[in-house]
């Protein structure tokens, strides 16, 4: 840490975001000598706004929020809001961004200052030129800059355009010296966010709203299920309740993407995608298009953060698509196909009708990613030997029978010097009591794997089960010869 940088206390009311308020903070008090430029972004609902919010409180510093408006309509709000903030006796007036964008790097002429501009994709649409005025003012031998200590943080919710701005050919390429992306809760933080101790609860709650932090205070005010035996109850009382915030949400998050224009086709791709359709492949069939049309989409929607693609550990050149934000997968799955009921306000009958695909379609799925997300973050360096450092699924071929496995967790690691050993295969049950078959399974996958080249040496197999193991599985533990991950340990161990 430089000398001179003063602490910026967290607000009481924030959960977690340690890790963020660390980097802001040391952002906006950093004591060098010349103004400094952040970008912050985020899917809507992560607490961008109120972690900035709180920043510029810390720090004395200036928040502007644009919205929706004209170039004139936002200029004239910035200018009444600095006005406010530097307690002007006369109204400020700018032309154009070039002056107010001289005025907030004055603000920093006697020391560092927290300047936040947030939904700064909205003042861009409207003036196209604002990141080219922003390149300028930033110049790195202009005595404004020099002079200045402005810590300026811009901030967005399309994570497609915020990219954009410090990639290619943009202007603001090489000007900023934070980019911070604030993501979800992870699983376990989600769990303590929302009160709940039963693990098996978390993950169906998990699986339907993810770790976005508003979903629990804004959408359902609090409304958390109060066990196993309430979770029906809550899923149509909030997300398949037409009254409820969350009924819509899903599609609005698709919405909030300004930049693209045809949004049936990306709701389409969702929805192949949520029906089981995770190859490029499969999506376009599913479409009755040619796999070339769906490859813009696709890109797009990865960009946005709305599917992630994930490489085969065996098979460099296939790939596999999942939904990455779990109410929209859930929409997709379970909701879209019963909005005439849903709709007429009949949740109970929708969801009895159609929520036999829950478990199979939405929460197996996403059980799976709990466990790769287990082994990437939170399991101990010697549980596999070694540290995890790519953690995807896998395909292993089996030649003689001409069939294939699928391995639900492949992990690559660090041992000693050596990068890319492989760590461990691993099988993944949500509903069904793992026993010795399951392990030789992937005794089986790892003798296949050895067969054609791969070293295996430091390969353990692990099983993760929702329901539990047989005493034969776990009389193996005990021996060595498996890891076996339950839901209190995906909770609470490493």
């Amino acid at each position: 840490m430089k000398q001179g940088r003063r602490r910026l206390a967290k607000p009481d009311d924030m959960f977690d975001r340690d890790w963020e308020w660390s980097e802001l903070t040391a952002f906006a008090s950093d004591p060098g000598p010349e103004a400094t430029m952040a970008v912050v972004s985020g899917r809507r609902r992560q607490g961008k706004s109120f972690l900035l919010d709180a920043l510029a409180r810390a720090g004395d510093g200036f928040y502007f929020c644009a919205y929706e408006a004209t170039e004139a309509e936002s200029l004239r709000r910035f200018g009444d809001e600095l006005a406010q903030y530097t307690r002007s006796a006369a109204p400020l007036r700018f032309d154009g961004w070039e002056a107010a964008v001289d005025a907030l790097l004055a603000l920093g002429r006697e020391g560092p200052l927290p300047v936040v501009i947030d939904e700064f994709p909205y003042l861009a649409r409207h003036s196209p030129s604002l990141p080219s005025v922003l390149q300028v003012a930033y110049g790195p031998r202009r005595p404004e800059r020099r002079e200045s200590r402005t810590r300026l943080l811009l901030c967005g919710s399309s994570l497609a355009f915020m990219g954009g701005l410090l990639s290619g050919t943009s202007p603001l390429r090489g000007r900023a010296s934070l980019e911070l992306v604030v993501h979800p809760l992870d699983f376990r933080k989600a769990a303590e966010f929302w009160g709940i101790d039963d693990s098996r609860l978390a993950v169906l709650v998990h699986s339907v709203v993810g770790g976005t932090p508003a979903y629990r205070r804004e959408f359902v005010r609090d409304d958390t299920p109060s066990g196993i035996e309430d979770f029906d109850a809550w899923i149509c009382r909030t997300v398949l309740s037409p009254s409820s915030p969350l009924y819509r949400e899903a599609r609005y998050l698709l919405a909030d993407e300004s930049d693209l224009r045809d949004r049936a086709i990306y709701h389409s791709v969702l929805s192949a995608i949520a029906s089981g359709n995770c190859t490029s492949g499969r999506i376009a069939s599913f479409l009755a298009r040619p796999t070339g049309d769906i490859t813009h989409p696709l890109t797009v929607l990865q960009d946005c953060g709305l599917v992630r693609r994930q490489t085969d550990a065996f098979r460099k050149n296939r790939s596999i698509y999942q939904v990455a934000e779990p109410l929209i997968h859930f929409d997709h799955a379970i909701v879209r196909p019963k909005i005439p009921l849903l709709d007429r306000g009949m949740a109970e009958t929708a969801w009895r009708s159609g929520g036999q695909r829950f478990f199979p379609g939405v929460v197996g799925p996403h059980f799976e990613q709990l466990c790769r997300d287990w082994v990437a973050h939170f399991a101990a360096p010697e549980t596999f030997g070694g540290m995890p450092i790519d953690v995807s699924y896998g395909t292993v071929s089996d030649p003689a029978k001409r069939t294939s496995y699928e391995v639900d967790v492949v992990a690559h690691g660090a041992v000693g010097q050596d990068n890319g050993v492989l760590l461990s295969v691993g099988e993944c049950k949500w509903d069904q009591r793992m026993g010795i078959g399951h392990l030789e399974r992937l005794w089986m996958i790892l003798r296949l794997l050895a067969e054609r080249g791969t070293d295996v040496t430091q390969a353990r197999p692990v099983c993760f089960s929702a329901a539990g193991f047989t005493p034969e599985l776990r009389a193996a533990e005990r021996r060595g010869e498996v890891v076996l991950v339950g839901l209190e340990r995906l909770y609470g161990g490493e």
